[in-house]
């Protein structure tokens, strides 16, 4: 099948099947004229890859994981490499959350204590308006 086929039947526009093909992640056949040629199997790989970036991976991490995956959702095997990969990118998502916490945290607490305060205008200079304070 062709690209457009491939990207009807598994929703993911053309241009993000040429970055999976880019990144080694889908393997496709060049036609004479120069044309990719997608096997049936595409439609599955290109789930599983979608499935995969949804839960967190990077592309790099897929390609890692993706000759083991089995079925659309996929289901990978407990082995050791992949284990380790995949706790690996859950403790950097774990951070990054702790991170946003805190800057959620930070920014409601500026929000509050602003709110409090109320009445004044910002910047606290003379003649200041309202039009000058920063959305």
């Amino acid at each position: 099948m062709r690209i457009g086929e491939l990207s009807r039947r598994t929703g993911v526009r053309t241009h993000q099947l040429r970055y999976y093909e880019a990144q080694g992640l889908l393997d496709v056949a060049r036609r004479s004229n120069g044309y990719r040629e997608f096997d049936e199997g595409a439609v599955l790989r290109v789930r599983q890859i979608r499935h995969l970036l949804d839960a967190g991976l990077s592309s790099e991490d897929i390609a890692y994981v993706l000759p083991c995956a089995v079925g659309e959702e996929p289901q990978l095997p407990g082995c050791v490499e992949l284990l380790t990969a995949m706790r690996s990118r859950l403790r950097r998502l774990e951070d990054q959350m702790a991170r946003l916490a805190r800057s959620r945290s930070a920014l409601a607490g500026y929000i509050a204590a602003a709110e409090r305060v109320g009445g004044e205008t910002y910047p606290p200079l003379e003649g200041a308006t309202a039009e000058r304070v920063p959305a």
